[in-house]
This record gives structure tokens, C-alpha cells and sequence, in this order.
């Protein structure tokens, strides 16, 4: 049998290590391993609740932003030489042609917090106009209860029974309507 010698030519076999020294190694580096397992899972954890965090703002600006384009609507609605007819554009809100000064009853167009664009759906009057706005977003919304009371539309869509076998009955940020109408003129 042949012997393994070093640079130095000593013998090197597992022999002649000391006692334990090899085992120690062994779990040294398992215990590393686990500690990086949970290193990595408690970053998913992390990654997961800040999400859920930035979900619920989304929700929460979009609520306030919707809230704003109905008192907008509303304004516009109940003012003016021609009061009780809705906006033609979404820019009336902005300066209304109605009036030979400027009157503004939105300072800016938002964009819509969940989707980052300036475009909304648009709920068209029946007597022409808009009535009102929506998020263009398919997703799924977390918050199903707890709306105001001037967001019936909104709980109403949020607590409507979906079908199990239908995904086109599946609750969407577009069910989110911010609607003016003219029996309820929020202040």
C-alpha cells in the first residue's frame, strides 16, 4: 500500500488528523447551509409582506384618487350656466368650458395607482357625458369590506357570489366604479 505524502513529504491520511477535527467540519458546514435555507426563506417572507403592504396603499390611493374624480364629476354636475349635464372629457374637470374665467374642479388628472397609466375606464351618463371613472386593472383586489358608504357600487361588486366554474365573474379593480349621481351629491 502506497502512502500519501504532502509538499514536505510527510504522510497524510485521515489517520492522522486529530480527533474530531474532520466531523466538526462536516457540521460546521451543514449548520452554514441551514443558516443560508433560512436566510433565503425569511427574504421570501419579507418579499411577500411588502408586497401585501404596496397591494393595500395601491388600494388605498386608488380609493382616494376614485374619490376625487366623483367629487370632481359631482362639482361639475351641480354648478355652472348648464348644471345637471356631466362632463363631456375628463379635461372639463380641469378648466370648464362653461365658464369665460377658469373654474377648475380637479386640479390634475390622476394616474391610476394600480396600473401607473393616466387612463381610466369611463362611465358614460345616459344622457351623455361621464359619470363617472375605473381602474383599467384585471387584477384580483384584497379589500372586500369596509368601504364607505358612498362606495356602495363597490361593496355591492365586492360581495356579489361568484361562481366557481365562471372566471368571468371573477372580482376585478374594474368593478371598482366611481360613479356621480345625480340623487347623491357627495360634499
Amino acid at each position: 500500500m502506497t502512502e500519501i505524502t504532502d509538499a514536505m513529504g510527510l504522510p497524510h491520511s485521515a489517520a492522522h488528523a486529530p480527533a474530531g477535527i474532520a466531523g466538526v467540519a462536516g457540521f460546521t458546514y451543514i449548520g452554514m447551509l441551514m443558516a443560508v435555507v433560512f436566510v433565503g426563506l425569511g427574504a421570501v417572507g419579507v418579499a411577500r409582506l411588502l408586497a401585501a403592504v404596496e397591494r393595500a396603499e395601491q388600494e388605498s390611493d386608488l380609493l382616494f384618487v376614485g374619490h376625487q374624480f366623483r367629487q370632481a364629476i359631482c362639482s361639475y354636475l351641480r354648478t355652472g350656466p348648464a348644471a345637471g349635464k356631466y362632463p363631456a372629457t375628463l379635461d372639463d374637470l380641469l378648466q370648464d368650458p362653461r365658464y369665460p374665467t377658469p373654474r377648475r374642479h380637479l386640479r390634475k388628472l390622476w394616474t391610476d395607482p394600480v396600473t401607473g397609466q393616466a387612463t381610466w375606464g369611463l362611465v358614460s351618463a345616459p344622457e351623455g357625458g361621464i359619470m363617472g371613472v375605473y381602474s383599467l386593472s384585471e387584477r384580483e383586489p384584497k379589500k372586500r369590506a369596509g368601504f364607505d358608504p358612498v362606495d356602495a357600487d363597490i361593496a355591492a361588486a365586492a360581495s356579489a357570489p361568484v361562481a366557481a366554474s365562471s372566471a368571468a365573474n371573477t372580482y376585478r379593480y374594474t368593478d371598482w366604479k366611481f360613479i356621480c349621481r345625480p340623487t347623491s351629491f357627495p360634499r
